[in-house]
């Protein structure tokens, strides 16, 4: 009964968000075969000769193709899991537990593409009720084997059961899920305490002390250092902002939870840093951007003033909205935290990500907008709905644009595993700025639950599924995405101030 009721509540979803757009299947996000020819160069999938779509916890790994729009092509079985010695690569999945997929898929990127419709959506609905109470573990796949019919029973088994509808709150998959999730972070972390790369080095860490353990607090501590180790007032490396922005965050919630005196000088340095990297003069442009991105030289004082860019000040084509909205949310936090913050340049920050926010509170790339109903790919906006909630001024206009950034990422929550540069990064930034409004986050996490439920590996571990960008992927292809389902899944327990602790407690 609660699989049925989630079906439809999915499907109305679905069918609301798709109805004015062409029942065509969408496959590759790119005419070169992308993201199918890509592969992970290290790790549990080294082996997998593609990107493909993991199918939860039976081993397989599947293409959508476009002459079979109803059909999984399965291009990888992993050794020793549930379809192996019962699949074969080329086999084509057309239906499960004895009922034909009928609806072809059109996943994709793009409005009139986003979202699960078709044979993924029905395989994790199938997949997950057979672990529930109703289910015995066991999933009936319907193949064609060289064009002739076969079947295969996979044991997926019951240890996992079903999502609660709150889920991930008062959910016992939920947390059976995050507590092994958290153990695998902490096998992961590197001697010097960080996790991979400023993606993880953010929701690695806030995950495990979002968990509220004590015995995580050590880990926690361990990557707190390595941040404070690896930055300092000054610095010129490359692509450096991303890095200053996760140590300004995990800094400050770290501080925020434990009160250790140390942490202080720590984030004034990453503060004093950021104020040199954010752009707000035309004396900061490197002239060669002129030559290499002339389309996006400014011209004013105001053109992407306020904002940050990959790199200190103005290069190639210059601040972003995406590192502007974190930027906001470090020096807001550090705020919270006591520490002195200049309220001109947030002010400036805060303007930049106005500029280059739609009516409908959807945030474009830069510091103008792409229209004022179109909406895409939401970790930008996630990265300033949450920013401007922790605003340590927050006036009315504040408060209104937070709760507009969090309303247009409920309204159209199927975009939410597909964003621009780093998918998994966006997940976990749209995903905070939704649990501003409970509804809104509620609407998110019923939308994506396919996503939770194919995105599982055999050994619990999470997959970065296919998307149509795929920073870090390849040499990551699990830790990020664990990373983030964790953080995700601790959003409920409100234990940091991003997701809803009290100040000051």
């Amino acid at each position: 009964m609660l699989c049925r009721m989630m079906r439809e509540l999915l499907l109305r979803l679905l069918t609301t968000v798709c109805v004015a757009a062409p029942l065509a299947a969408q496959v590759n996000y790119d005419e070169g075969g992308q993201p199918w020819s890509q592969r992970a160069g290290e790790g549990p999938d080294a082996s997998v000769p593609g990107w493909y779509y993991n199918l939860g916890r039976t081993g397989l790994r599947v293409e959508l193709v476009a002459d079979a729009p109803k059909h999984l092509v399965v291009r990888y079985v992993f050794a020793d899991s549930a379809a192996a010695g019962r699949v074969e690569l080329g086999d084509h999945i057309v239906g499960v537990n004895g009922k034909r997929f009928a609806t072809p898929h059109r996943n994709g990127y793009g409005m009139e593409v986003f979202g699960p419709q078709g044979p993924l959506l029905d395989f994790a609905l199938a997949l997950e009720a057979c672990q529930g109470k109703s289910g015995e573990g066991r999933l009936e796949l319907m193949l064609e084997r060289e064009g002739k019919p076969r079947s295969a029973a996979l044991s997926v088994g019951t240890r996992y059961g079903e999502f609660a509808p709150s889920y991930p709150a008062e959910c016992a998959k939920s947390e059976r899920i995050l507590a092994e999730l958290l153990e695998h972070l902490l096998a992961a972390q590197r001697d010097d305490g960080s996790f991979w790369d400023p993606v993880v080095d953010t929701f690695a860490p806030l995950a495990l002390l979002a968990s509220g353990k004590r015995e995580h607090l050590a880990a926690v501590e361990r990557n707190a250092r390595f941040h404070a180790r690896t930055t300092k007032a000054v610095d010129e490396d490359d692509l450096i902002n991303w890095r200053y922005m996760a140590a300004g965050i995990v800094l400050s919630e770290y501080y925020a939870a434990t009160r250790e005196r140390w942490v202080l000088p720590e984030l004034e340095q990453v503060r004093d840093f950021l104020m040199s990297t954010q752009y707000m003069s035309l004396a900061q442009v490197n002239p060669l951007a002129k030559e290499s991105h002339p389309d996006s030289f400014p011209t004013d004082e105001r053109q992407q003033n306020g904002g940050w860019g990959h790199n200190p000040g103005f290069e190639g084509y210059g601040p972003i909205a995406m590192l502007t909205g974190q930027g906001v949310l470090a020096l807001s936090l550090m705020k919270h935290c006591g520490v002195e913050i200049d309220r001109a340049r947030l002010d400036a920050a805060s303007a930049f990500l106005e500029r280059g926010a739609g009516s409908n509170g959807y945030v474009w790339y830069a510091d103008d907008v792409a229209g004022d109903q179109d909406w895409a790919d939401m970790g930008r906006t996630g990265a300033a709905g949450i920013a401007l909630h922790l605003h340590p001024w927050p006036d009315a206009s504040i408060k209104s644009r937070a709760r507009k950034h969090s309303l247009v990422i409920g309204e159209h929550p199927l975009s939410f595993p597909d964003t621009h540069a780093s998918p998994i990064m966006g997940m976990g930034y749209a995903a905070l700025a939704a649990n501003i409004d409970p509804a809104n986050f509620r609407r998110v996490m019923d939308a994506n639950r396919w996503w939770f439920t194919l995105a599982q590996c055999a050994d619990g571990t999470f997959y970065y599924q296919p998307n149509r960008d795929n920073s870090g992927y390849g040499a990551d292809s699990r830790l990020s995405a664990s990373a983030v389902t964790a953080f995700i899944f601790s959003i409920p327990k409100r234990n940091l101030l991003v997701t809803g602790r009290k100040r000051g407690s």
